[in-house]
């Protein structure tokens, strides 16, 4: 098998090695909406038919409303940001490229595994000016760190290609830098799973300039995205009640999750609506809550920091609670 890179939400490695089954572990591993938009029926013709041109392009219709997607920019879905991600570096000239981290491993892995030369950038520290190639994650995975998007747009030149991966931007489209695609050098990056709770349906998209953005599509080839894929993301990204909703459930889970951390933590370091960063000090906290059957985040590289992503429901939030008491 090939080796991958380690991530949250890997269950089976917490049910083998604590021998708790996966249906009793409450996961907080990831940054996922854990209240899911409710597909509801989906047709047949979904499942049993070819993607056609029309269903794509109510799609893509969707997406630009709910992104703001500027006319002068393309817009291309994909099967999940991750494959965008893997295929972009394939399409851009080998050159220098500055990943802004620590952030979403793969950014690096992808860019590096392509023949590209990466250097780690501190994420908090200026946008450089003299390489190839940006990235950053906007805000950030996991320390939610933001950066203004008209200074994003600003290192964008038809010389220097910034992609700026907005996979947790949708709480906050104000931190968006979409409003600037279509000019040279500015790829954004949207995950349709994270916001939307539904990661199996496999769905992300590339916003950009012609010049990369047709590529990509070239690369992905015909019939990129399931039929049932395309036909929830229109319904959810056209769902204007669901989305306002979600977006103040989240903001309100996130600050209760605080609330229940900050006995046990302090206050978070980080975050942001969909997951939340704290510092454990010397405890092994997750350990200790692996043993209940509660799995969550921790970064090798990091010991002393775990991330929690948003429990379901009032049972969940009970669950951690007794679990830290």
């Amino acid at each position: 098998m090939v080796e991958r890179l380690t991530h949250g939400g890997d269950l089976d490695a917490a049910a083998l090695k604590y021998a708790i089954p996966k249906a009793d572990w409450l996961d907080l591993s990831t940054g996922i909406n854990p209240v899911p938009y409710p597909i509801g029926h989906i047709p047949p013709e979904a499942w049993n038919r070819l993607p056609d041109t029309e269903t794509e392009a109510s799609l893509l219709e969707a997406a630009r409303a709910y992104y703001g997607v500027p006319e002068r920019a393309i817009i291309v879905a994909g099967p999940g940001t991750q494959a965008l991600i893997q295929w972009l570096p394939r399409l851009i000239p080998t050159g220098r490229v500055a990943v802004m981290g620590p952030t979403y491993m793969e950014h690096a892995h992808c860019w590096r595994g392509a023949g590209h030369a990466v250097i780690d950038a501190p994420v908090d520290g200026p946008l450089p000016d003299n390489k190839d190639i940006i990235v950053i994650v906007n805000p950030n995975n996991p320390d939610g760190a933001r950066r203004d998007p008209a200074a994003l747009a600003a290192h964008a030149r038809a010389d220097q290609l910034v992609v700026v991966d907005e996979a947790f931007a949708d709480t906050d489209p104000a931190l968006s830098v979409i409003g600037q695609a279509g000019k040279p050098g500015l790829i954004v990056l949207r995950s349709f799973g994270k916001f939307f709770g539904l990661a199996g349906v496999r769905l992300g998209f590339a916003v950009g300039p012609p010049a990369q953005l047709e590529a990509l599509a070239e690369a992905l080839g015909p019939w990129p995205v399931a039929g049932p894929a395309l036909t929830i993301g229109t319904l959810a990204m056209t769902d204007a009640n669901w989305i306002d909703r979600a977006r103040r459930r989240l903001a309100r889970d996130a600050a209760r999750l605080d609330e229940v951390m900050a006995a046990w933590t302090g206050p978070a370091v980080g975050g942001t609506d969909f997951f939340r960063l704290y510092n454990t000090g010397e405890t092994d906290l997750h350990s200790r809550l692996a043993a209940m059957g509660i799995w969550t985040r921790v970064f090798a590289n990091h010991p002393s920091l775990i991330r929690l992503g948003l429990p379901p429901d009032d049972a969940g939030f009970a669950r951690l609670t007794a679990a830290l008491n």
